[in-house]
Formats: C-alpha cells, structure tokens, sequence
C-alpha cells in the first residue's frame, strides 16, 4: 500500500495550489483594503477587512467554485447513477455483437471473447448489456 502522500497526490497539489491562491486572496486584499481605507480617510480595521474579505471570497465560491463542484460532483453523480444521459452506447452493440458470435461460432465464441475481454479488460459488457467491473 502507498503512502498516503503518493495515493492522494493530485488532491495535496490541488489542495496547495487551493491554500496558495486564498492566501494571496488575503494578502492582496489587505493592500487593496488599506489603499481604501485611507483613500477615504477611514481607519482600518482587522475586523472591517475580515467582514469585506469573507463576503469576497464566498462571492467567488459561490461564483466558481460550487459551479465547478456542481459540474464535476453531479456529472459522477449521475455518471455512477447510471442516467439515462451518461449510457454508454457501445455496451448494447457489444452485447449484440457477442450473441452474434455465439451464434455464428459456438464453438470458438467464449474464446475469441474472452481473449477481446482480456485485451480490453474493464471497458467490456456481458451479453446482458450490463457492463462487468474490472477485476484487480
């Protein structure tokens, strides 16, 4: 078993490239705060600053980020789900096309499709159309 570093290490780069991109949100957003506050001779608060940052970053959430979330949770949601939209259309002609050689060739069928299993291992159906989970 690997690591927990090496199994997840998309997700740790994503999640940096997350804490890196919000800090600079912060910091960035300090500065610009600052130049504002004293532009219109305000005094500057940690607590007016954290109010305004928090209200901008939930903006952008809300804006990019449960968009994207949307976009990419909901598509393996009904990817998983099996919806109608996301049926692959291959598994019915596979399916057609192995009853076709159990047909035609009885004798050498099972072969010849367990060996086209074996090549495609895991992007196969069964002559159910139901299509088989890769065995690891």
């Amino acid at each position: 078993m690997l690591p927990i570093r090496k199994r997840y290490g998309y997700a740790w780069v994503t999640l940096g490239f997350f804490l890196l991109s919000l800090v600079g949100h912060w910091l960035f957003g300090w500065f610009a705060y600052v130049d504002e506050q004293e532009a219109f001779a305000r005094p500057i608060s940690i607590g007016g600053y954290a109010i305004e940052m928090a209200r901008d970053t939930f903006e952008n959430w809300q804006s990019e980020f449960l968009q994207l979330l949307w976009q990419v949770g909901g598509l393996a949601v009904l990817l998983y789900a099996g919806s109608p939209q996301s049926k692959e259309g291959g598994d019915r002609m596979e399916a057609k096309i192995d009853a076709l050689l159990r047909a035609v060739t009885p004798a050498q069928a099972e072969r010849i499709i367990g060996r086209l299993d074996t090549i495609y291992a895991g992007r196969d159906a069964d002559a159910t159309g139901i299509v088989r989970a890769e065995v690891r």
